[in-house]
């Protein structure tokens, strides 16, 4: 860790603009573009003040770079970018992907991506990525020459593998269990989270209409006006916190739904592990059919009902000659398969060390930041009860004093 990029160069993402141009097709299109600044980390402790590079990328660019990423290392849980659109939202919030709101929280998703990135003792490591936060053009020309679009395998590959593996890894069958398990509950936390925020933020805002009962009885006692008055005020002050405290809640929301998107990085792993046991199975399969071929043809014998064993029958046996030749073809087929299959079995048990190294340290990572998320949001809403008791105190002491 203490080589990773993130101790070399501090990395954010500064602000979010607004932009119109054309697109791939030559039709008008506004989008939001992001500023990156970099700085690098060991001219400040020399005392020296670094320089800041900056550049604009899109969304898309960031999409870009993550399906680099996760196509380049496949045994690796790629973070995850924030939402592209704003999803488990209450009724105050908006779902427009250009609200000012919605922008500001994916910018921060967008640096947290970065800094995730950064932070990898893999991934930081990478040039594309290095040059997607240093080099303003000819950053998609890099990822484009290598070729990482035909190395990703197809969906039908992908469905194939899970319902044909004979023999898969319990370890990673249970994983792929717990990431559908995490995302349920996740999701169902978050679908609950927007129907309280939704209540919360009704009740307080009803409680401002005590604010102005208050102060228009003000207006006709003598001896009670100035305390209803200030109980009025105290009644609007406590209306109007519900804004920041929601606000506040959805930072939380934020971190959860980035574990939410996480439990498909760690989804995507366990599939790349199938695809590798189901090319593994089907290279095996392929290696016993060539030998009992080879076999047979040795023998004479054919074991099994085939569609060229009915045409020896139909047509005459072929001569040995052409047995021969047969023969030499299958025995050189099956050298190649073996040292296939020897490959693809060191190639499987590769990805598997690798794989369960970085689960780890993501169990550990998310272990660590899901508790720290969900004791910050208690304190939160400790001192948010703390609050409201506060506020129904004070109306009260108003107009105890008068």
């Amino acid at each position: 860790m203490e080589d990773c990029l993130a101790k070399k160069m501090e990395i954010t993402v500064s602000e979010a603009e607004k932009r119109t141009g054309r697109n791939a097709v030559n039709m008008q299109e506004t989008y939001t573009a992001y500023l990156i600044e970099t700085r690098a980390v060991e001219s400040q402790s020399e005392g020296q003040c670094a320089p800041v590079d900056s550049l604009w990328r899109r969304y898309s660019e960031f999409e870009l770079l993550r399906n680099y990423l996760s196509v380049t290392y496949p045994h690796i849980v790629v973070p995850p970018l924030p939402e592209k659109r704003a999803d488990f939202v209450w009724h105050k919030l908006s779902a427009d992907n250009m609200d000012p709101d919605f922008v500001e929280r994916r910018r921060i998703g967008l640096e947290n991506f970065l800094l995730r990135v950064a932070s990898h003792p893999v991934l930081c490591q990478d040039k594309i990525f290095y040059s997607f936060l240093t080099q303003e053009s000819g950053w998609k020309e890099m990822v484009n020459e290598t070729g990482f679009q035909l190395k990703a395998d197809s969906r039908l590959k992908a469905l194939n593998a899970t319902f044909r593996v004979k023999n898969p890894d319990k370890r990673f069958t249970e994983l792929k269990h717990y990431s559908d398990e995490l995302q349920s509950v996740i999701s169902h936390l978050l679908r609950v989270r927007a129907r309280v925020a939704d209540r919360l933020y009704g009740v307080y805002k009803v409680h401002g209409n005590y604010g102005r009962v208050f102060s228009e009885w003000s207006a006709i006692e003598k001896e009670m006006g100035d305390g209803l008055q200030s109980a009025g005020h105290h009644m609007d002050v406590y209306a109007a916190s519900i804004d920041d405290i929601l606000e506040e809640e959805e930072h939380y929301a934020d971190q959860l739904k980035e574990y939410l998107f996480y439990a498909e990085a760690l989804r995507a792993v366990c599939r790349k592990h199938e695809l590798m046991q189901y090319d593994l199975e089907m290279a095996a399969q392929d290696l016993t059919s060539k030998k009992q071929q080879c076999e047979e043809l040795a023998t004479g014998t054919v074991r099994t009902f085939s569609l060229k064993g009915m045409t020896s029958k139909l047509f005459g046996q072929e001569t040995p000659e052409q047995r021969e030749a047969k023969i030499k073809v299958l025995e050189e087929q099956i050298q190649e398969g073996e040292e296939q299959l020897k490959s693809k079995n060191l190639e499987g048990r590769d990805f598997v060390k690798s794989a369960w190294a970085d689960i780890e340290r993501f169990k550990e990572q998310k272990n660590h930041d899901l508790k720290e998320a969900l004791i910050s949001y208690a304190v939160m809403q400790i001192s948010m009860c703390k609050k409201v008791c506060l506020a129904c105190e004070r109306p009260g002491q108003c107009i105890y004093r008068v």
